[in-house]
């Protein structure tokens, strides 16, 4: 799995002082054997089949803050 902007944002919030939860959802697939270029249309739907599941973790977790 290739992150692409979790760590810098993880290292602000850190400097200031924040708390910090990181969630994810893998829109590509990378395999170096089998890299081949993404396609934005696939990486929003996969996005968009995620987003029910994300903001039930998302509702239920700031329900129990």
């Amino acid at each position: 799995v290739v992150g692409m902007s979790t760590i810098p944002e993880v290292i602000a919030a850190n400097h200031a002082g924040l708390r910090v939860l990181g969630i994810s959802v893998v829109t590509d697939e990378c395999f170096p054997d089998a890299l081949k270029p993404a396609k934005i249309e696939e990486i929003i739907e996969t996005a968009g089949k995620a987003e029910p599941k994300l903001t039930y973790i998302m509702k239920t977790v700031i329900e129990r803050l």
